[in-house]
């Protein structure tokens, strides 16, 4: 049985797409899209913008912890924003919805397994001489 595409623990087969623990046979997929995820903005705002609050209010009363939590809030912000990452998503649509198939960083890696299932679906399609 030939594999057409097989790498970090996603496959795609004549017959099936292979992820995560889930399987799509093909016959199943009526079409596949690369989504990107950008970066969350509210909740890291969220939390600075409270300890910005905390540190003016901890300023304005002379409180060395209202003053220390307050930036702390304001570091912990900064960072929930620097950590996050922008991910990209392969949905699978199937007659009974539209599913996740993958989730990944590297774009390039989603869009590999997208054109691989494009590829073994119109294989499957094309009849057998």
């Amino acid at each position: 049985m030939e594999i057409p595409f097989n790498d970090r623990g996603v496959s795609v087969t004549r017959n099936a797409l292979s992820s995560a623990g889930q399987v799509f046979p093909l016959r199943d997929i009526v079409d596949v899209q690369v989504v990107t995820v950008q970066k969350n903005k509210i909740v890291p705002l969220a939390i600075s913008v409270a300890g910005l609050i905390g540190a003016i209010v901890g300023g304005v009363l002379h409180s060395a912890v209202g003053l220390v939590c307050g930036v702390m809030l304001i570091v912990v912000g900064w960072l929930t924003w620097a950590t996050q990452d922008v991910t990209h998503r392969l949905m699978v649509e199937t007659a009974d919805g539209e599913r996740e198939a993958l989730m990944s960083t590297d774009r390039e890696f989603v869009e590999r397994v997208g054109e691989a299932v494009h590829r073994a679906k119109a294989t499957a399609a094309v009849p057998k001489a």
